[in-house]
Parts: C-alpha cells; structure tokens; sequence
C-alpha cells in the first residue's frame, strides 16, 4: 500500500491553506469599510457594473441567492447598496451603489494592486496563476456529481479577462 502524501505535499490542502491565508489577509484590508470579503466581491461588481440583478451576480460570484441575498440585506442596512424590482421584469431585483457604496467600492477597486503590490507579485505572476487556478476550476467542474452549481467552471469570459 502506498504511503498516503503529508497534507502539504496536496494540491487541495494547499489550495485550502492558501484560501485561509486570503482571507485573513483580505479581513485585515475589508475590516475598516466593515465588510466581509464576499461583501466586497458585490460591491466590486456593482463598481464594475452598477445595476446589476441579484440572479446574474450569483452566478457571477459563484454564490447561492439564498447565501446572496442575506448578504445583500447588510450592505443594504449598511447605507451601500438600494434594490429595486426591476422595470422589465417584476421577479427580477436589480442592485444599486448608493453614493456611499460608489465610495466604498471604489476603494475595494483598489485593493487587488494593493496586493499586487504588497505580495510583490508581478502582472504576469497573477494571471499565471489565476489561469493555473481557472484550468483547475474548470477540471473539477466537469467532473462535478451535480451536488454543486457547474457555475462554479470558468466561462471564456474569466480567461479572456485575465489575459487582458
């Protein structure tokens, strides 16, 4: 029988590892705009995009709605975001920056090359990365037994966006 590896010899507790280091690094970066790092993913989306409805930033954010939409009640009750039914079609809820959440989003934009920076990663280093990560996703996706979204696998769009 062949000797089981040690934990940090695998790729899934490096990947798991590496998740935790993030977050506790992000934590230190979100906790002065009193955010939660998936906070912080929304309102990233809504800098990028504003207007957004809340089934397309699910998918987008390879979230639940029923995990979104609690989520968004504190930004929300936080005075960043305002939703609204939409014109179009009354099922669907679209969201808005308020003038603070253009503030605060506009700071989250900045903390990806705050990172960058700080990590002392080059451009290339990242996206090497993201892609290695995005082949990974994708892999495990299509080996999904359909107990998680296939949402989860990386469209053209992620990989076109990271070869800018």
């Amino acid at each position: 029988m062949a000797k089981a590896p040690q934990p940090d010899a695998m790729l899934c507790f490096n990947l798991y590892a590496a998740s935790h280091a993030f977050t506790r690094y992000y934590k230190r970066l979100l906790s002065p705009m009193g955010l939660t790092y998936p906070q912080y993913l929304v309102m990233l989306r809504l800098h990028e995009a504003d207007g957004q409805h809340v089934g397309s930033l699910a998918r987008d954010l390879c979230l639940e709605t029923n995990t979104l939409s609690p989520l968004l009640k504190r930004i929300e009750a936080m005075g960043l975001v305002r939703r609204a039914r939409s014109s179009e079609d009354e099922r669907r809820v679209d969201l808005f920056l308020t003038d603070a959440g253009r503030t605060v989003a506009a700071r989250c934009a900045q903390i990806p090359w705050q990172i960058v920076g700080e990590l002392g990663l080059s451009l290339e280093q990242v996206r090497h990365y993201s892609e290695m990560l995005l082949d990974l996703r994708g892999r495990l996706a299509a080996r999904d037994d359909g107990d998680t979204d296939a949402q989860d696998a990386p469209d053209e769009k992620d990989v076109q966006a990271l070869r800018g």
